[in-house]
């Protein structure tokens, strides 16, 4: 809650302070050090795994420096394609593409507390990541730093972040007498130390980069199809939407080790799923009763997507279902049902592209898409879910 409220309120902020005319490019690289926290995402998530599994420290952080390397590498070759296609300048793209391997480092220590259950010093890894993030670049803008300077200094609160991480992580795992020991397991189990190789990472990636390019794809086409002022609007109303989608993430943050585990799996899902479906319902009134007070926080120029806001919510709990539906795909490796998910992706584009030109049915392509993706994905988890049951159960 601590990292979502501060991630909110640095978006709140900036849009005050770009005004209509900067806010849009500030909420586009955003959107794109959003796709580079990808390989982020799928590390935490595969040394979770992994650690469940019984994986040590040392093989789990050779694995997260080899990705950490890659995607450095990748991020230097993106930096100019970013630049040209979202018109923005060199420093600014770069500031974006920047923070990648630092959260790959970071994301990789969350997953080893996540997959060890605990979950206490995780929390407060979370917290410590999103204050870092957020501060330097709310101190960056409020200085006139401009979007620039604000993403080169959210990245450097990454890199002490991730610094801390490491050091917390040593600390939750001191007393145990082998490299990390699993709730349950006693000392005289001995982690895996074989070397962890990165197609694992690979795989989830993919699935990751699915989910995170449709619920991102939208901020990027805005700057296309919608004018400066209209495109800075419908950025600041997917506030709402982000509010919905990462609201429960602890709900598969908690979930996902028993996902994990082949003997809880099924329960794990179902659970994981319903629960998202009610946050999600929450979500969607609470932005409908709140909708009158965002012009007071950002400004009057938003006004005119104060009555849209519940359906930006509505695109975000829909999304929340998703993520948790891919999750429990990537906690079984069944990474091919991402598929789905890019074919949603392509179609949500090309029907943007095509038929948006205003703020309503920009949003309203990306909640129909949003639905149908959705409704596929769980139908598929929840039928694999009984199967994996078995007969009689």
């Amino acid at each position: 809650m601590t990292a979502n409220v501060a991630g909110y309120l640095l978006q709140m902020l900036a849009g005050r302070w770009l005004g209509v005319a900067g806010f849009s490019e500030f909420a586009s690289l955003l959107a794109v050090q959003l796709l580079c926290a990808v390989p982020a995402l799928a590390m935490q998530n595969v040394v979770a795994r992994e650690v469940v599994r019984g994986a040590g420290l040392r093989a789990v952080r050779a694995m997260q420096w080899r990705c950490a390397a890659l995607v450095a590498a990748v991020a230097v070759v993106l930096i100019p394609v970013v630049a040209t296609v979202l018109h923005v300048g060199v420093p600014a793209a770069a500031a974006a593409l920047g923070a990648a391997p630092a959260l790959v480092i970071l994301s990789g220590e969350q997953g080893i507390l996540q997959g060890a259950n605990q979950f206490r010093a995780l929390a407060t890894v979370l917290a410590l990541a999103g204050t870092a993030r957020v501060a330097p670049a709310l101190i960056a803008l409020a200085l006139g730093g401009g979007s620039a300077g604000a993403l080169l200094a959210a990245a450097g609160g990454l890199v002490a972040a991730a610094f801390l991480a490491g050091r917390i992580v040593r600390s939750a795992t001191a007393s145990d007498s082998a490299d990390l020991l699993l709730d349950g397991r006693t000392a005289t189990v001995e982690p895996r130390e074989q070397a962890i190789g990165v197609l694992p990472v690979l795989r989830a990636v993919q699935v990751q980069a699915a989910l995170m390019a449709l619920s991102s794809a939208d901020l990027i086409v805005v700057r296309i199809v919608l004018d400066d002022a209209d495109a800075s609007r419908y950025s600041l109303g997917t506030i709402a939407t982000k509010i919905a989608f990462w609201l429960p993430q602890a709900v598969g943050v908690v979930l996902y080790p028993r996902m994990a585990q082949p003997t809880h799996s099924a329960r794990a899902i179902r659970d994981a799923l319903s629960v998202l479906s009610l946050i999600g319902v929450v979500a969607v009134i609470g932005a409908a009763l709140a909708a009158p007070l965002a012009p007071l926080f950002a400004g009057q120029d938003y006004a005119p997507i104060q009555g849209m806001l519940w359906i930006f919510a509505l695109h975000g709990a829909m999304l929340a279902v998703l993520q948790g539906a891919l999750l429990s795909a990537i906690a079984v490796e069944r990474t091919g049902l991402a598929m789905v998910t890019w074919v949603g992706l392509a179609v949500e584009v090309a029907l943007m592209l095509a038929f948006a030109d205003s703020i309503g049915s920009l949003i309203g392509i990306a909640v129909c898409v949003a639905a149908v993706t959705t409704t596929i994905v769980a139908l598929v988890v929840l039928r694999a879910a009984r199967n994996d049951d078995g007969p009689g159960r």
